[in-house]
């Protein structure tokens, strides 16, 4: 559970970065960028260490899929960005494909 939790704390860092490097404006802002070198490097450590005991395979499609979600999430809230409906298919069909992956098949951390 431990593991989970350290990979959640990754993709929320990875998030904030990413968020704030659409606010750093191509890096010449230097409050956002110093918040995308932390972030970034917060995440990266994170997912390092869920690589100890998850699968590779495994922690990206994690990262990947609820990464997207979240970030469309911010980017929604804080950037006033829309979704249509081809999108939002879209993304729910990634978050299924997670769901698979980790439910059903013999590669994840159960």
């Amino acid at each position: 559970m431990k593991t989970w939790l350290l990979l959640f704390a990754a993709i929320v860092a990875e998030v904030i970065a990413t968020s704030a490097l659409k606010a750093s404006d191509g890096f010449t802002r230097t409050g956002p960028l110093v918040i995308v070198a932390i972030g970034y490097a917060i995440a990266f450590y994170f997912l390092a260490l869920t690589l100890r005991t998850i699968p590779v395979g495994v922690a990206y499609a994690v990262w990947s899929g609820l990464g997207v979600v979240l970030i469309t999430l911010a980017a929604w809230l804080v950037y006033g960005q829309k979704l249509d409906a081809p999108a939002i298919i879209g993304m729910a069909m990634i978050v299924a494909g997670v769901v698979v992956m980790n439910l059903f098949s013999r590669t994840g951390v159960h």
